[in-house]
């Protein structure tokens, strides 16, 4: 089960000038688990409802990196892009935020693309419980767990955005 989807507290601060408010964004994206080994990368379908783990690309330098992104975005023909920003779970951002924040404004300017974040706290950990949950042996998990934890990223960016059900 997803957690709550949480919206990326600002701290006070107006936000970058290349990010993009997610109610602005289009219905296709990819969305990107950040670390410094490994990205997961998840896609939305069409119309934005659900998201699927896509791939895991190697963090293997800014140039390769943004090279995968712009091969993996003409493939899915996805129109913009979510970063994971990972908040401490008192709420509050780290070096890891900061770093995460400085990468997504430059996705969005090497990328010209819509470029919005999204909480990721705890979504390692809810994907890795949803992995053995569904019998995922230890090996297989090491080889998917950063594209899981960019599918529950996305997909709790996703419910958040989706309009509320009729009463």
């Amino acid at each position: 089960m997803m957690s709550e989807p949480r919206a990326v507290p600002t701290g006070g601060k107006p936000p970058e000038d290349h990010i993009t408010p997610p109610s602005e964004m289009p219905a296709r994206v990819l969305g990107l688990d950040p670390g410094a080994r490994r990205i997961g990368v998840a896609v939305s379908d069409p119309t934005g409802t659900i998201a699927t783990p896509l791939a895991t690309i190697e963090n293997r330098g800014e140039a390769p990196v943004l090279s995968e992104l712009r091969r993996l975005l003409r493939d899915t023909q996805a129109d913009g892009v979510v970063v994971g920003l990972p908040v401490r779970t008192d709420g509050r951002e780290g070096p890891e935020a900061q770093a995460a924040r400085a990468w997504a404004e430059r996705l969005a300017r090497a990328l010209n693309l819509p470029v919005a974040l999204w909480d990721e706290r705890l979504t390692t950990a809810g994907a890795e419980r949803a992995l053995i949950e569904s019998g995922v042996r230890r090996e297989k998990r090491r080889s998917v767990i950063d594209q899981a934890a960019a599918q529950w990223m996305l997909q709790s960016f996703l419910d958040a955005r989706a309009p509320a059900p009729p009463d």
